[in-house]
Protein backbone atom coordinates (compact mmCIF):
# COMPACT_ATOMS: atom_id res chain seq x y z
CA UNK A 1 0.00 0.00 0.00
CA UNK A 2 1.38 3.54 -1.21
CA UNK A 3 1.49 5.99 1.39
CA UNK A 4 -0.81 8.84 0.34
CA UNK A 5 -2.20 11.85 1.82
CA UNK A 6 -5.09 11.23 3.74
CA UNK A 7 -8.24 13.14 2.35
CA UNK A 8 -11.13 11.29 4.92
CA UNK A 9 -11.07 10.40 8.04
CA UNK A 10 -13.68 8.68 10.14
CA UNK A 11 -13.78 9.94 13.87
CA UNK A 12 -15.43 7.79 16.32
CA UNK A 13 -17.23 9.02 19.18
CA UNK A 14 -17.60 12.79 18.21
CA UNK A 15 -21.08 13.94 20.00
CA UNK A 16 -18.69 15.81 22.38
CA UNK A 17 -15.22 16.62 24.02
CA UNK A 18 -11.78 15.19 22.07
CA UNK A 19 -14.00 13.63 19.15
CA UNK A 20 -15.64 16.61 18.24
CA UNK A 21 -12.42 18.95 18.70
CA UNK A 22 -10.98 16.30 16.45
CA UNK A 23 -13.43 16.96 13.81
CA UNK A 24 -13.20 20.31 13.71
CA UNK A 25 -10.04 20.77 13.54
CA UNK A 26 -9.90 17.78 10.21
CA UNK A 27 -12.44 20.55 8.63
CA UNK A 28 -10.30 23.42 9.33
CA UNK A 29 -7.44 21.78 7.83
CA UNK A 30 -9.10 20.75 4.94
CA UNK A 31 -10.42 17.26 4.90
CA UNK A 32 -13.00 15.14 4.48
CA UNK A 33 -14.61 13.64 7.96
CA UNK A 34 -16.95 10.64 8.74
CA UNK A 35 -18.31 11.57 12.43
CA UNK A 36 -19.74 8.68 14.47
CA UNK A 37 -22.14 8.63 17.28
CA UNK A 38 -24.19 6.65 19.14
CA UNK A 39 -27.47 7.94 17.55
CA UNK A 40 -28.91 8.99 14.46
CA UNK A 41 -29.96 12.51 15.82
CA UNK A 42 -26.91 12.89 17.34
CA UNK A 43 -25.53 13.72 13.85
CA UNK A 44 -27.50 17.12 13.18
CA UNK A 45 -26.64 18.45 16.88
CA UNK A 46 -22.46 17.68 15.86
CA UNK A 47 -23.13 19.69 12.49
CA UNK A 48 -25.09 22.49 14.63
CA UNK A 49 -21.55 22.69 16.89
CA UNK A 50 -19.74 22.20 13.97
CA UNK A 51 -21.26 25.28 11.45
CA UNK A 52 -21.44 22.74 8.42
CA UNK A 53 -23.42 18.91 7.85
CA UNK A 54 -20.93 16.30 8.21
CA UNK A 55 -21.40 12.62 6.42
CA UNK A 56 -22.38 10.77 9.34
CA UNK A 57 -22.27 6.95 10.76
CA UNK A 58 -24.37 5.74 14.03
CA UNK A 59 -23.90 2.72 16.68
CA UNK A 60 -23.27 1.98 20.08
CA UNK A 61 -19.89 0.41 19.85
CA UNK A 62 -20.87 -1.63 22.62
CA UNK A 63 -22.79 -3.73 20.92
CA UNK A 64 -20.64 -5.76 18.57
CA UNK A 65 -23.11 -6.12 15.41
CA UNK A 66 -23.56 -2.46 15.70
CA UNK A 67 -19.79 -1.77 14.85
CA UNK A 68 -20.00 -4.07 12.51
CA UNK A 69 -22.98 -2.28 10.97
CA UNK A 70 -21.01 1.13 11.41
CA UNK A 71 -18.15 -0.75 8.80
CA UNK A 72 -20.94 -1.22 7.02
CA UNK A 73 -21.75 2.63 6.69
CA UNK A 74 -18.92 3.85 5.77
CA UNK A 75 -18.37 1.28 3.29
CA UNK A 76 -21.33 2.55 1.65
CA UNK A 77 -19.81 6.05 2.23
CA UNK A 78 -16.97 4.93 0.18
CA UNK A 79 -14.31 4.11 2.55
CA UNK A 80 -11.96 6.46 4.78
CA UNK A 81 -7.86 6.86 4.37
CA UNK A 82 -7.42 7.27 8.33
CA UNK A 83 -9.63 6.25 11.78
CA UNK A 84 -9.33 8.17 15.08
CA UNK A 85 -10.55 5.87 17.72
CA UNK A 86 -11.61 8.53 19.88
CA UNK A 87 -14.22 6.86 21.66
CA UNK A 88 -14.03 5.39 25.09
CA UNK A 89 -15.55 4.69 28.35
CA UNK A 90 -14.51 4.38 31.71
CA UNK A 91 -17.66 2.00 33.06
CA UNK A 92 -16.18 -1.26 33.62
CA UNK A 93 -18.86 -3.40 32.12
CA UNK A 94 -18.27 -1.65 28.80
CA UNK A 95 -14.86 -0.64 28.47
CA UNK A 96 -13.70 -4.05 27.03
CA UNK A 97 -16.29 -3.73 24.08
CA UNK A 98 -16.07 -0.08 23.66
CA UNK A 99 -12.51 0.83 24.11
CA UNK A 100 -10.78 -2.68 22.74
CA UNK A 101 -13.25 -4.96 20.68
CA UNK A 102 -14.70 -1.63 18.79
CA UNK A 103 -11.19 -0.61 17.96
CA UNK A 104 -10.67 -3.57 16.99
CA UNK A 105 -13.28 -4.79 14.65
CA UNK A 106 -13.29 -1.37 13.04
CA UNK A 107 -9.34 -1.70 12.20
CA UNK A 108 -10.38 -5.42 10.84
CA UNK A 109 -13.32 -4.69 9.13
CA UNK A 110 -11.93 -1.42 7.33
CA UNK A 111 -9.51 -0.45 5.58
CA UNK A 112 -7.88 2.31 6.15
CA UNK A 113 -4.12 3.40 5.91
CA UNK A 114 -3.81 5.07 8.93
CA UNK A 115 -5.23 4.26 12.63
CA UNK A 116 -5.23 6.19 15.83
CA UNK A 117 -5.82 4.43 18.70
CA UNK A 118 -6.56 6.78 21.89
CA UNK A 119 -4.41 5.32 24.93
CA UNK A 120 -3.91 6.58 28.07
CA UNK A 121 -0.97 6.69 30.87
CA UNK A 122 -3.20 4.69 33.07
CA UNK A 123 -2.20 1.85 30.13
CA UNK A 124 1.39 1.35 32.52
CA UNK A 125 -0.86 0.30 35.97
CA UNK A 126 -2.79 -2.60 33.75
CA UNK A 127 -3.11 -5.99 35.73
CA UNK A 128 -2.87 -7.78 32.56
CA UNK A 129 0.24 -9.83 31.17
CA UNK A 130 0.42 -12.72 28.80
CA UNK A 131 -0.63 -15.28 31.73
CA UNK A 132 -3.55 -13.35 32.82
CA UNK A 133 -4.97 -13.27 29.15
CA UNK A 134 -6.77 -15.87 29.73
CA UNK A 135 -8.29 -14.42 32.86
CA UNK A 136 -10.24 -12.01 30.67
CA UNK A 137 -13.87 -12.61 30.01
CA UNK A 138 -14.13 -11.56 26.09
CA UNK A 139 -17.53 -12.26 26.15
CA UNK A 140 -17.75 -8.97 27.99
CA UNK A 141 -20.68 -10.35 29.84
CA UNK A 142 -18.88 -9.93 33.05
CA UNK A 143 -16.59 -7.58 33.90
CA UNK A 144 -13.14 -8.33 34.15
CA UNK A 145 -11.10 -5.55 32.70
CA UNK A 146 -10.44 -2.36 34.55
CA UNK A 147 -9.93 0.80 32.55
CA UNK A 148 -6.01 0.74 32.52
CA UNK A 149 -6.48 -2.99 31.40
CA UNK A 150 -8.24 -1.49 28.33
CA UNK A 151 -6.15 0.89 27.53
CA UNK A 152 -3.42 -1.35 27.59
CA UNK A 153 -5.13 -3.83 25.29
CA UNK A 154 -5.72 -0.63 22.90
CA UNK A 155 -1.91 0.19 23.17
CA UNK A 156 -0.78 -3.37 22.63
CA UNK A 157 -3.52 -3.50 19.48
CA UNK A 158 -1.85 -0.64 18.26
CA UNK A 159 1.50 -1.77 18.13
CA UNK A 160 0.19 -5.56 16.56
CA UNK A 161 -1.48 -3.87 13.68
CA UNK A 162 1.65 -2.19 12.83
CA UNK A 163 3.59 -5.46 12.62
CA UNK A 164 1.01 -6.93 11.40
CA UNK A 165 -0.29 -4.75 8.43
CA UNK A 166 2.43 -3.95 6.12
CA UNK A 167 2.10 -0.27 4.69
CA UNK A 168 -0.60 0.60 7.31
CA UNK A 169 0.65 3.34 9.84
CA UNK A 170 -1.18 2.38 13.78
CA UNK A 171 -0.31 4.99 16.68
CA UNK A 172 -1.41 4.95 20.03
CA UNK A 173 -1.94 8.13 21.68
CA UNK A 174 -2.04 9.38 25.45
CA UNK A 175 -4.09 12.51 25.42
CA UNK A 176 -2.94 13.88 28.51
CA UNK A 177 -5.88 14.08 31.63
CA UNK A 178 -8.10 16.97 29.56
CA UNK A 179 -11.32 18.40 30.71
CA UNK A 180 -13.85 16.12 28.32
CA UNK A 181 -16.70 14.74 30.31
CA UNK A 182 -14.59 11.78 31.34
CA UNK A 183 -12.01 13.38 32.52
CA UNK A 184 -13.89 15.88 34.51
CA UNK A 185 -13.91 19.90 34.35
CA UNK A 186 -10.88 20.11 36.83
CA UNK A 187 -8.75 17.99 34.24
CA UNK A 188 -5.51 20.04 34.45
CA UNK A 189 -4.56 19.19 30.41
CA UNK A 190 -4.98 21.47 27.35
CA UNK A 191 -8.01 19.95 25.45
CA UNK A 192 -6.28 21.47 22.32
CA UNK A 193 -3.16 19.78 22.84
CA UNK A 194 -5.20 16.82 23.65
CA UNK A 195 -6.53 16.44 20.08
CA UNK A 196 -3.87 17.96 18.18
CA UNK A 197 -1.59 14.78 18.35
CA UNK A 198 -4.39 12.67 17.00
CA UNK A 199 -5.28 15.04 13.87
CA UNK A 200 -1.86 15.34 13.22
CA UNK A 201 -1.02 11.28 12.90
CA UNK A 202 -4.37 11.18 11.21
CA UNK A 203 -3.63 13.43 8.43
CA UNK A 204 -0.23 12.25 7.77
CA UNK A 205 1.03 15.41 5.95
CA UNK A 206 4.61 14.85 8.21
CA UNK A 207 7.16 12.76 7.44
CA UNK A 208 7.43 12.24 11.32
CA UNK A 209 3.88 10.74 11.18
CA UNK A 210 5.62 7.59 9.21
CA UNK A 211 5.46 6.04 12.21
CA UNK A 212 4.20 2.76 14.45
CA UNK A 213 4.65 4.41 18.12
CA UNK A 214 3.13 5.95 21.38
CA UNK A 215 2.61 9.42 21.71
CA UNK A 216 2.34 12.52 24.05
CA UNK A 217 1.49 15.58 22.60
CA UNK A 218 3.43 15.24 19.36
CA UNK A 219 6.19 13.75 20.80
CA UNK A 220 7.01 9.82 20.94
CA UNK A 221 7.22 8.17 24.23
CA UNK A 222 7.87 5.08 25.73
CA UNK A 223 5.14 2.76 26.75
CA UNK A 224 4.80 0.38 29.34
CA UNK A 225 7.59 -2.55 28.50
CA UNK A 226 4.15 -4.85 27.73
CA UNK A 227 3.16 -2.98 24.92
CA UNK A 228 6.05 -4.00 22.88
CA UNK A 229 6.46 -7.56 24.02
CA UNK A 230 5.05 -9.39 20.57
CA UNK A 231 4.32 -12.60 23.09
CA UNK A 232 1.74 -10.58 24.49
CA UNK A 233 0.63 -8.77 21.44
CA UNK A 234 0.18 -12.50 19.78
CA UNK A 235 -1.91 -13.04 22.99
CA UNK A 236 -3.77 -10.36 22.40
CA UNK A 237 -4.62 -10.54 19.18
CA UNK A 238 -5.74 -14.22 19.44
CA UNK A 239 -7.67 -13.50 22.27
CA UNK A 240 -9.66 -10.62 19.68
CA UNK A 241 -10.00 -12.99 16.81
CA UNK A 242 -11.20 -16.18 18.59
CA UNK A 243 -13.78 -13.75 20.60
CA UNK A 244 -15.29 -11.52 17.45
CA UNK A 245 -14.59 -14.68 14.95
CA UNK A 246 -12.84 -12.06 12.76
CA UNK A 247 -9.36 -12.27 11.22
CA UNK A 248 -7.10 -9.26 11.52
CA UNK A 249 -5.51 -8.74 8.11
Amino acid sequence: METTAVTRVLVTGTSAGLGLSALGHLLDAGAQVVAHVRRAEQLDAVGRTLGTDVPGVFGDLADREQVRDVAEQVARLGGVDAIIHNAGTMDESLVLDVNVIAPYLLTALIPAQRHVYLSSGMHRGARLNTTRLAEVDWTGARPTVSYSDSKLLVTALAAAAGRMLPGTWTNAVDPGWVPTRMGGSCAPDDLEAGHRTQVWLALGEDPRTLANAYWYHLSVQEPDRRVKDTEFQDGVIAALEQATQTHLG
